[in-house]
Formats: C-alpha cells, structure tokens, sequence
C-alpha cells in the first residue's frame, strides 16, 4: 500500500509539472526546468553520503571500536539481505539516526552518541532496521526524484514571475490568474506532495524495520524517547542544515506546532500505533518492548527476510580493549 501510495504521488507530481510547465513555458520551458533541477539532485544524489556524514562531523567505526554497535548493525544487515554498509558514529547529545547513501552497495548507517546512551539494545536494534529498511527500500533514491520534480516546479514559478505576464503568445489559457496560480499554489501543492512521500517512506520503513528485528515493539518504544529526547535537547547541526531533516528517524528541528502537511515526519503517535499493531498480527502484542529471546539474542526474524548476503561480523570480539589510534572503543550502555 505505501508503494502504490508513493507510485501515486509521484504521478500526482510529473502530471503537476508537465501541466504548469507547458502553460507557462511550452515543451522548451519545461525541459530547461527540468534539467537544471536534475542536474542538481543527481550532483547531491551521488554525493550525498561524503556531505551529510561531514555536517554532522560523523566517524566511521568498526568492531573494534564499537563492537556492540558494529555486531547489531551487521546481524541486522545479514537478517535484510544487504551488503555491509559503513557503519558511524557522530557527536550529539540529541537522540537520532539516518541513513545515506546512493544504493545498498554505497550505504552508511550513522547514530548520534545520545541514542545510544538513552536505548536498550533491543531499541537500538529496531532503529537501525529503520534505517536499514530506507537502504533496501532505496529511499534516497526515491526522494531524490521527488526533490527533482519539486526543484523544478518550484523553478517555473519563478519563470512565471519574470516571463509569464509578459508573455501574450504562451500557453496559459488562465491569463494573470494562471501565472498566479503557477507562482505559488503550484510549488507550494508540490511541496506538500513531497512531504506526504516522506512520510509514507518512513511508515514504510518502521513496518519493514519491523520484520527484520523481529519486534516491532522494540521501535515503538524507541520511537517514544527519541520524540521525548528531541523535544528537549536543540541540534544547532540540524538547524544550521535544515535540507537533512528528512534523513533522520524523527525530525531533529524544533518545528513544534507546523502545519502536518509540511511535515517529514509522521506523527509519532500515529507510527506507535501502526507498529504495535503489526506487532499484534506478528502474534507478539503485549510483549514487552526490552524482552529478549531465552538465547539473549533477538527474535528470529519474520519469515519474509530473504537469506543474507553480508559477512556476519564475529560476535567473538570482545567489549574492550583498544580502538583506532589507541583510543579505547565506544561502548554503549548495555555492556
């Protein structure tokens, strides 16, 4: 359902782009538009994992120098059927996650050092199957070509304000109305359908986090304190980059009270209970979100995970010892 719902709103969008288009600047207006945005969007496509991993300072770790984190993020990729993605770590006290990356061959996980101090492991994991999910799902992708067709909207509105009421022989059958509409209900409707596609790539990717940590309780609960988490500690980085937000589990900005169809995010409430109900048909409502399997590890996962193509990380690697450059390795708060 939210494959179709995605399918949808990008035709919603194309069709939107080629109607203003071809009124304001014809077959030539449209593609100039349409080049430039796309020119654009593929540059940050291609580059986006050097130059988000940058703005948030973030590390790349391994299983020296955060086993516990490195082991989970490698069970999990191996239970999805991914190739190992980097793995990394940045400095903030704001609980948070994303993930980056052209395609699961190019893809990085990253966690900010304040989920990790505030989740149990079994949270963790949830989290990082979230994130996994948008890599399988090749969300970046996705968003990539709805941000194309919104830049390029966006950009024929500003042709319409410098060339379409000068215009006597272009093809707006609207006259002044029609230019109007182009300047600003035609980016603002596409920018609403660019944050509708975001938020059902994010229910998308808590339903199939879901399945691949075999608990949807455990992201629930996560869910729960990083909202909480957010809602009290400011992120100066994401502020200062406010283009990210999308990126990230739950929306790092302090944007309390916007309008929900501008919004990157679903409602937290609205994710919690769409999660404990897969949870109840997965026939594990009620379990407790921090409960683990007798065996300690996480719960076998739901049958549809196709059988893993990375290397299982050693789960013989032991807790401490030295990290990279002598520096001891991060441990979380489970050890």
């Amino acid at each position: 359902m939210n494959l179709v719902r995605t399918a949808m709103l990008l035709a919603f969008m194309t069709a939107l782009f080629m109607a203003i288009g071809y009124m304001i600047g014809g077959q030539s207006g449209m593609f100039i538009a349409l080049l430039i945005a796309a020119g654009m969007n593929v540059f940050s496509y291609w580059n986006s994992d050097k130059m988000v991993l940058r703005m948030y300072s973030a590390r790349e770790v391994d299983a020296q120098t955060a086993p516990e984190y490195y082991n989970m993020v490698a069970e999990l990729t191996e239970r999805a059927g991914l190739p190992m993605p980097k793995v990394y770590l940045y400095d903030n006290p704001q609980p948070n996650a994303f993930a980056t990356g052209r395609n699961p061959q190019n893809a990085a996980v990253a966690a900010s050092t304040g989920i990790l101090q505030i989740l149990t492991r079994e949270e963790l994991a949830g989290v990082m199957a979230h994130e996994l999910s948008h890599v399988q799902h090749r969300d970046t992708l996705t968003m990539t070509i709805t941000a194309t067709l919104a830049g390029a909207i966006s950009m024929l509105g500003h042709f319409a304000f410098f060339f379409g009421g000068a215009r006597r022989d272009n093809n707006n059958p609207f006259g002044f109305v029609g230019v109007l509409l182009a300047m600003i209900v035609a980016p603002m409707a596409a920018a609403v359908v660019q944050m509708a596609i975001s938020r059902t790539r994010e229910y998308a990717a808590d339903k199939r986090g879901g399945e691949i940590c075999g608990n949807p309780l455990w992201l629930a609960s996560a869910l729960q304190k990083i909202a909480h988490g957010n809602a009290v500690v400011h992120n100066p980085q994401a502020e200062r980059n406010p283009a990210t937000a999308h990126m990230f589990i739950i929306n790092p900005l302090a944007g309390g009270g916007r309008d929900n169809l501008f919004s990157t995010h679903p409602d937290t409430g609205n994710r919690i209970a769409a999660l404990t109900e897969q949870a109840r048909e997965m026939g594990i409502a009620g379990m407790s979100s921090t409960a683990m399997s007798s065996s300690g590890s996480m719960p076998e996962p739901s049958p549809m995970v196709e059988p893993g193509r990375a290397t299982r990380a050693s789960r013989s690697v032991p807790p401490t010892g030295r990290g990279k450059d002598g520096e001891p390795p991060f441990k979380g708060p489970w050890s």
